[in-house]
């Protein structure tokens, strides 16, 4: 359907040139995305991350500032280098803040993540502001894929190449969310599937902000949705959540583009105000058993007066 939504009348050169690349462009975008939540939180160990909620994606941001400062004409490859390198140092930095952490509590990563990514967000709005280079950097922070062209979209293999080696390394990734422990007492190298890991993240962050953008929440439901359907078995896992990261990106691809036709919404407006509703609903069964737990029934306070 993404493929006759438009305001320009479809014919050979338009389906190929605009409507053919932009539509690729989603799938492999949304599904490399969603797979690299899905491998931040069996790194973490924890449900509630992302690279949007880690830095990644921030750090990323700050080193294209730094491409656009000081050498603005590299192209696009070499921004996509310098981003993924950017990727990579905040996604060390925030692993490196969560091994700090005396209790590693579901609710405490997050915040120190999202905390993380605030302050390296702030200095680079701040230098951007500086520079006269906060519409570059608006760019950068929100997904759009209305630029998308035949041309300019090829570098999303790289990414989706990335997402691939994660399903072939995905057993190594299952046995490392065990924790670090329990996955030396198995034989594996934690320290290396740790990097791999996020080389990974730091390679598909990087693409994706230079190319398109970066997309909230993606990285976060889509593995969470999956999870409570097959548990945590991450070969199994991969198939799903690319599936549905790149369903969820066409879906709002088409509502960013009809709700206002002919004009067109950003995706990552429409993909925040969905992924913040089933992120909340995620959030609230989560809360349930557990007040379930702490609270005792009435059969058992009446055992508990017997006693």
């Amino acid at each position: 359907m993404s493929l006759f939504i438009g305001v320009a009348r479809l014919d050979g050169f338009v389906l190929f040139a605009s409507r053919l690349p932009r539509t690729v462009a989603l799938i492999l975008a949304g599904a490399a995305f969603a797979i690299t939540g899905l491998i931040m939180q069996l790194l973490t160990r924890n449900r509630f991350v992302e690279p949007g909620t880690t830095g990644a994606t921030d750090a990323a941001s700050l080193a294209l500032l730094i491409v656009l400062l000081t050498t603005p004409g590299l192209p696009l490859w070499l921004k996509a280098v310098a981003a993924t390198l950017g990727a990579l140092a905040g996604v060390f930095g925030f692993l490196a803040l969560v091994r700090r952490i005396p209790s590693r509590s579901s609710v405490l990563v997050p915040i120190v993540g999202i905390l993380y990514g605030g302050v390296i967000g702030a200095v680079t709005t701040f230098f951007a502001y500086r520079a006269d280079a906060l519409q570059e950097l608006l760019s950068w922070g929100i997904g759009d894929f209305s630029g998308i062209l035949r041309g300019r979209y090829e570098m999303l293999y790289l990414a989706a190449a990335a997402a691939l080696v994660a399903w072939i390394a995905a057993d190594r990734f299952t046995v490392a969310g065990l924790g670090d422990d329990a996955a030396r007492g198995l034989g594996l190298d934690t320290r290396g599937v740790r990097t791999l890991g996020v080389g990974i993240i730091a390679v598909v962050t990087g693409v994706m902000v230079v190319v398109t953008g970066a997309i909230p929440f993606l990285g976060l439901i889509a593995p969470n949705v999956v999870s409570r359907l097959i548990g945590d078995n991450m070969r199994r896992a991969v198939p799903l959540v690319a599936l549905l990261g790149a369903a969820l990106v066409l879906l709002s691809d088409i509502i960013g583009r009809v709700v206002r036709f002919p004009f067109e919404l950003p995706i990552s407006v429409v993909m925040g105000v969905i992924g913040g509703v089933v992120f909340l609903a995620i959030l609230l069964r989560t809360a349930r058993p557990t007040d379930a737990v702490r609270r005792p029934t009435a059969r058992q306070r009446r055992a508990r007066v017997d006693a």
